[in-house]
């Protein structure tokens, strides 16, 4: 049960049941426990080459590497140099934590899916930005002008948001993005999109324009609905000068931690009983997005586009992710009973042999 792995972790990096292989090269493994249907030297073999040096320009560079099967730990590996309480940058998983944040926002009533977006600068006569919808943003789709490219030689919205003109008030920044697309009906993965959504959710806890204020209201309502209940002791978030959470990349928490948000979602948001996030969230979370069939709100589904990063074809279709740049991965399959976490440093032409590796591994496991 995922309480049980929480309070297990807090204290050992092994769970109560669990055994810890004794064959050769296991002391690289902090976990490597036999899971049903998935033997020892089953997981090492699919394990081990993401590890392997002279096999780094295949897939890269993997820091950590954290398996749950049923809320169980059946094996967690570090590189030298990092371990247990070392924090990894979460990349654009962030999003998906920003998505869960929406979801208990909209399961406490204090949002509306389908009501125009509360950003007053859109909601000015003859605006046509006053129509966009929470889960319009929430899929991508709001039709607003964003170039997200990663290249610091390319100057490009997503960096002008985060290190240029537009690092000190995030948020404000995307919102004064003109309408380009037919909102709605066009996909665009947008760090921007994140940054309007962490904006409503900081209005909506404090009208303070104050940055102090606005970080404390934020900092006391993660602790009160998410990182407290899910046990997320190391995690540390960023702010921007106008003290909204940067809820599109910038997190730092440990493979644990990133691990506990993956069982979160695989359990729909139940605590042992704690229903935390409402379960049709998930639902609606989880369904694909019309303009992408491979997004759902705020997360990645293992469906055929052209605008994909999992591995359809190759996993089962239910399977989902929060995914960040340079090969972050929180995959999560409802139906293997299944976490995956990976964090390391991958360049983009080496992406495809990663998503392989991690296709392979999650294949280990049975339905």
């Amino acid at each position: 049960m995922l309480c049980r792995w929480l309070a297990v972790c807090a204290g050992t990096a092994l769970l109560a049941g669990a055994s810890v292989s004794q064959q050769p090269g296991a002391s690289r493994y902090a976990v490597l426990a036999e899971s049903p249907g998935v033997s020892v030297q089953a997981l090492r073999e699919a394990i081990d080459p993401l590890f392997d040096a002279e096999a780094e320009s295949a897939t890269g560079e993997t820091r950590a590497l954290l398996i749950l099967r049923h809320g169980e730990v059946v094996a967690e590996r570090y590189a030298p140099g990092y371990g247990p309480q070392s924090r990894f940058l979460s990349w654009s998983i962030a999003k998906t934590v920003t998505g869960l944040l929406a979801g208990i926002m909209v399961s406490d009533g204090r949002l509306a899916l389908d009501d125009p977006a509360p950003v007053p600068a859109w909601h000015q006569p003859g605006d046509p930005r006053g129509a966009i919808t929470l889960r319009e943003l929430l899929q991508m789709r709001a039709g607003l002008r964003n170039e997200e490219q990663w290249q610091p030689a390319v100057q490009t919205d997503a960096l002008d948001m985060l290190v240029g003109d537009g690092a000190r008030d995030q948020a404000a920044f995307a919102i004064g993005k003109p309408l380009v697309y037919p909102r709605g009906q066009r996909f665009a993965y947008s760090s921007a999109t994140s940054m309007i959504l962490a904006g409503i959710m900081t209005d909506l806890l404090t009208p303070s324009r104050d940055p102090q204020v606005r970080r404390d209201a934020m900092a006391r309502f993660l602790a009160a609905r998410f990182t407290g209940p899910l046990g997320l002791t190391s995690f540390v978030p960023e702010y921007d000068e106008s003290g909204t959470l940067l809820g599109a990349v910038m997190m730092h928490m440990t493979a644990r931690d990133y691990a506990r948000i993956g069982e979160f979602i695989r359990r729909r948001g139940n605590l042992d009983g704690r229903q935390i996030v409402s379960d049709k969230w998930f639902d609606l979370m989880t369904a694909p997005s019309p303009a992408n069939p491979a997004y759902g709100m705020h997360i990645w589904l293992n469906r055929a586009s052209d605008q994909t990063v999992l591995f359809p074809g190759e996993a089962l279709p239910t399977l989902m992710a929060a995914v960040g740049h340079r090969g972050q991965y929180v995959l999560i399959s409802p139906e293997q009973g299944l976490v995956v976490v990976r964090l390391g440093v991958t360049r983009n032409e080496d992406m495809g042999a990663l998503r392989s590796a991690m296709a392979r591994l999650v294949r280990r496991f049975p339905s």
